[in-house]
């Protein structure tokens, strides 16, 4: 059974910068991509980051891109998103998910194992 468990999530002001981790279990996390997606009070989840099964390979929400780094570590089945230049429009609760692709994809339909979420709330 394939387990995900995000942490880092928290409370910072606008400008700040959080490293979000998910650590998976349960499956050969280095065969897959591995994403981050975000989900706001009222909103649908929406992409952030992903990665390609090697870390090779990026792709970045508009939103993000510039400010946020998604990365993996393989030899320790972790992905981790550094973001910085936080603006309050980042607050959500921020899901890691595993692929059953190779490639880094921005589409949902594609991630099948998700994990419980972790909040990170942004101050102005």
């Amino acid at each position: 059974q394939v387990q995900l468990v995000e942490s880092g999530g928290g409370l910072v002001q606008a400008g700040d910068s959080l490293r979000l981790s998910c650590a998976a279990s349960g499956r050969t996390f280095s065969s897959y991509a591995m994403g981050w997606f975000r989900q706001a009070p009222g909103k649908e989840r929406e992409f952030v980051a992903s990665v390609n099964w090697r870390g090779a390979s990026t792709f970045y929400a508009d939103s993000v891109k510039g400010r946020f780094t998604i990365s993996r570590d393989n030899a320790k089945n972790t992905v981790y998103l550094q973001m910085n230049s936080l603006k309050p429009e980042d607050t959500a609760v921020y899901y890691c998910a595993l692929s059953y692709v190779r490639y880094a994809s921005g589409s949902q339909r594609d991630y099948e194992h998700w994990g419980q979420g972790t909040q990170v709330t942004v101050s102005s």
